[in-house]
């Protein structure tokens, strides 16, 4: 390094890293950059694992999307795999770096330094927990691989979205699959009633879910749980999410926040101003609740900030944005989408807001192929801002939650989502587009127009409101909410006088037919809402 050329030294060589150094070329062919990277590969698809795992993506050769030779010759950049930085001397701008195939150590300097060191899985505390595999990077997908056995039993330890990825691709290699999650439900960035529905399409699928249960121990073929139960354990994944390796900063005295993740300004500079901090172990700024910093470990984000950074060394104009948290998980065949807040933080923070739930098909119904989905929607319910949405379904699930988090980074309102222009055609959606309808309910309510949800509905009925079912008979026979009365909505006019004087509550099978009926009741002074969701977020929340 000359007196005139900058050095920059990224610590970590795959999503957030990678970006940084190539954009730092791109910015500034004079600089030299230097990519420390403790493994064995860089810039490999990390996402990609579990597919590879259950064969989706055959080729091993295919994660590989650059090496440190095709890296040096496309960008001039120079990457050193199994290099660990394991100091960094602030006062002297040095890393010491162990190169961890000859055990020799380094000093070297940097002009600025770059922690994108990622993180790592999270591995509990019990007896036993060595024989448990991970999958952080193709060393760990190697291990898996090389102790499947056809038929033979697997346990994943978490219900999260990597949980339930690899729960689908054991599954298609012939293996019998359990999840054991601690929380109540899979799933948990997802609300009950939204993630009960892909609890069952896992079952239909042969994969046994514990949840509410955690594991205390894991023997040469088994795992005792907390409830006194053990399941039988051939193969054991913890799952169970990621904690920032945050363990270098630290160390070099730079702030970390409570959750271990660095803490970094709106440029992704530490309190260290030389130092900068991108990826999985860099907090976040949350996007909806107060500028509180969260953990986001999203690809997507990673590489984001990882430009972004590069751009910040090179003085051009450049600031984080607040992280949504959009994320998408299939899971045989199953899309499962979600974006901001969920329902739980919202109420545990006390914020006031609305839902809404809808129950659409992914295109035109008379369209051949049609899906279904459900979508749910958080509003605030002072300004009409959109707080989070979920969707679960099939094809245009991902498409309908990528509109929302984009109309959310615009800062459009619930109600503007009825005005999107968006594309149609019979195939791929419907005139009125599942975001439309969405929009439009929202105008409704902030209207006035009255809704209740899955979880009041029983204390309602408690309470002395009368039910009212207004589907027909038929589908009222197949299934009903205890203590409803049945006056299908095209009978409703000659059957008003049925219904008790006291508060009305109607039903049907998603909420559509139920708004004609609470409308129809009001204009006529009845005190009425309609059960948001109908009977299908009823049964999917109380399941």
């Amino acid at each position: 390094m000359t007196a005139t050329t900058r050095r920059t030294v990224i610590v970590g060589g795959v999503a957030a890293g990678m970006s940084a150094a190539t954009r730092l070329r791109r910015n500034d062919e004079t600089r030299e950059i230097l990519v420390l990277e403790r493994g064995d590969h860089v810039s490999f698809a990390n996402c990609g694992l579990p597919y590879h795992v259950g064969g989706v993506i055959p080729d091993r050769a295919d994660l590989l999307l650059q090496t440190p030779d095709t890296l040096a010759a496309r960008f001039r950049l120079d990457v050193r795999v199994r290099h660990e930085v394991i100091a960094i001397d602030r006062a002297n701008r040095t890393v010491t770096a162990l190169d961890l195939y000859t055990d020799q150590r380094s000093e070297i300097g940097y002009d600025e330094l770059v922690l994108a060191t990622g993180a790592a899985p999270v591995r509990p505390s019990i007896p036993g927990i060595e024989r448990a595999h991970t999958l952080r990077d193709l060393a760990d997908m190697d291990g898996i691989l090389a102790v499947i056995r056809s038929a033979s039993p697997a346990v994943i330890l978490g219900g999260g979205f990597i949980g339930l990825e690899l729960a689908e691709n054991l599954t298609h290699r012939g293996v019998d699959v359990a999840i054991v999650e601690l929380a109540d439900q899979i799933l948990p960035p997802l609300d009950p009633e939204m993630a009960a529905p892909v609890a069952e399409h896992l079952r239909r699928h042969g994969v046994r879910i514990r949840t509410g249960v955690s594991a205390q121990a894991i023997t040469a073929d088994a795992i005792s749980l907390s409830d006194g139960s053990t399941i039988r354990a051939d193969l054991v994944i913890a799952a169970i999410g990621v904690r920032p390796e945050s363990g270098l900063a630290e160390r070099a005295g730079l702030a970390v926040g409570p959750r271990g993740g660095v803490r970094v300004d709106g440029h992704q500079r530490t309190s260290d101003p030389h130092i900068f901090a991108v990826g999985d172990v860099a907090e976040k700024i949350d996007a909806l609740h107060g500028g509180a910093s969260s953990l986001v470990p999203l690809a997507n984000t990673a590489n984001r900030h990882g430009r972004l950074v590069a751009d910040v060394i090179c003085g051009r104009p450049a600031h984080a944005r607040p992280a949504l948290g959009t994320a998408v998980v299939g899971v045989f065949g199953l899309t499962v989408a979600t974006t901001g807040s969920n329902e739980k933080r919202l109420r545990a923070t006390g914020q006031r807001y609305r839902v809404i739930h809808s129950h659409p098909a992914n295109h035109a119904g008379y369209y051949p192929g049609a899906e279904p989905m459900s979508l749910k929607l958080l509003i605030d319910a002072d300004t009409d801002a959109i707080l989070g949405a979920q969707g679960v379904g099939g094809d245009g699930v991902d498409k309908r939650i990528d509109v929302i988090a984009t109309a959310m980074r615009g800062k459009l309102t619930a109600t503007d989502l009825a005005d999107l222009e968006l594309a149609y055609a019979p195939q791929f959606g419907s005139a009125k587009d599942p975001v439309n309808m969405l929009g439009m309910v929202a105008d409704n309510l902030a209207a006035g127009e009255r809704t209740v949800q899955w979880h009041e509905v029983e204390r309602l009925v408690e309470d002395g409101a009368t039910l009212v079912d207004v589907r027909t008979p038929a589908e009222f026979a197949d299934g009903a909410i205890p203590k409803a009365v049945n006056i299908p909505l095209d009978e409703l006019r000659a059957r008003e006088g049925e219904i008790p004087s006291s508060r009305v509550i109607v039903t049907c099978a998603v909420g559509q037919r139920g708004h004609s009926a609470a409308r129809l009741l009001s204009q006529i002074g009845r005190d009425v809402a309609n059960l948001d969701g109908g009977y299908r977020t009823w049964a999917a929340g109380t399941s």
